[in-house]
């Protein structure tokens, strides 16, 4: 069952791995460009159409697909194959729905990468967006023993929180899609293993597009993905992670409630890091939407580490949380849950001990 699933995901990297290369030619001329200056840290112009990149190789095999689906008759060979196509076409509704959300993120990107927009009008945007996914759809909330009003409005929060996570993330090279492309892997993993087919399968394009466009970004990057690629990442893994529900087939609720917590505790570095700026920023009277470069990654290239370096080692503490979340829908006892939980505690604050660093202040220059 995993190989077709798999297979969507070599689709999109071709995909992906095309569409950068030309939006690497043309992205001038559209006027998608990112100048040096300011507190950037690149020193060349670099094109910005990566976000195009990103969400045509996602958006299009999954619309083809679904066309495909709707007028034509498959017989597959396979039982396994046949329930993925049936669950494909059950869930046809949802994914049409969730593909123009995420064009709306993406023109939204696309605006702003060539006129800033103010930050609220983009969260504003973003709360939208995500309320016109959640409220049609009751399985893409969480909590819904609270009542639908109370669901819909912390789904809409976690949305919107995960968007603007990897939208700050998106400081470095390589760095935003990256850290995306090791959460996805966790969160495939996790779906094929408790047969969440349809979320498995978008987030099997969601990979390919993210690899096929690193190929190009990983430092030193030939082109940025920019606010049309960060918000489109964030606001899908945003969405796929309360569209999953983390327990096993036949597990119960009752015992297996510490798996609700899974996407939590993978992507535990991006909503620390967007916690943390947050903090610094709204304690020295800025608005937690201005850029500075208080970022995790940016205390490691102070700390001496090379960009390369920094962005691998968020690499690898993103690793290190997935792969506890991977096990945690598997494990049978909250003992087992809590040392899960516990290990990326301990993760964290390794974390806060490399930040211990000097910070910049408003001008970006260090303090003593």
């Amino acid at each position: 069952m995993a190989l077709p699933v798999l297979l969507l995901g070599v689709i999109s990297l071709i995909v992906s791995l095309l569409a950068s290369w030309t939006m690497i030619r043309i992205a001038p001329r559209l006027g998608l460009i990112d100048k040096p200056g300011g507190r950037k840290i690149h020193s060349q112009p670099k094109p910005l159409g990566g976000g195009v990149a990103i969400f045509t190789a996602l958006a299009l095999p999954m619309l083809l697909g679904l066309i495909a689906l709707r007028f034509f008759k498959f017989a597959p060979d396979s039982d396994l194959v046949a329930a993925l196509i049936r669950g494909a076409r059950q869930q046809s509704s949802l994914a049409l729905t969730l593909i123009a959300t995420t064009a709306a993120m993406h023109i939204l990107g696309l605006i702003d990468d060539r006129r800033a927009l103010g930050p609220w009008l983009k969260l504003l945007a973003q709360l939208l967006a995500a309320a016109a996914l959640v409220v049609p759809f009751r399985e893409v909330r969480i909590l819904t023993a609270l009542g639908a009003a109370p669901s819909i409005a912390l789904t809409v929060l976690w949305i919107a929180a995960i968007t603007n996570a990897f939208n700050f993330l998106d400081n470095m090279d390589g760095l935003s899609a990256g850290v995306a492309a090791v959460c996805s892997t966790a969160f495939l993993v996790t779906a094929i293993s408790i047969q969440q087919w349809f979320v498995a399968a978008t987030l099997a394009l969601l990979l390919g597009a993210l690899l096929g466009f690193l190929f190009f970004n990983f430092p030193p990057a030939k082109i940025f993905m920019g606010d049309s690629g960060s918000l489109v990442i964030g606001f899908m893994l945003g969405v796929l992670t309360v569209r999953t529900t983390y327990l096993a087939p036949g597990e119960d609720f009752a015992r297996g409630w510490y798996a609700v917590f899974a996407p939590v505790i993978v992507l535990a570095l991006p909503l620390y890091d967007l916690i943390v700026v947050s903090i610094i920023r709204l304690s020295r009277g800025k608005s937690p939407f201005v850029g500075d470069t208080n970022h995790f990654s940016h205390r490691l290239v102070a700390r001496g580490m090379s960009r390369r370096t920094a962005v691998l080692c968020l690499y690898l503490v993103t690793a290190a949380t997935s792969i506890a979340a991977i096990l945690l829908p598997h494990v049978h006892t909250t003992m087992a849950a809590l040392l899960i939980f516990g290990q990326t505690i301990l993760v964290l604050g390794l974390v806060a001990l490399l930040e211990q660093h000097p910070l910049p202040l408003a001008d970006d220059k260090v303090t003593r």
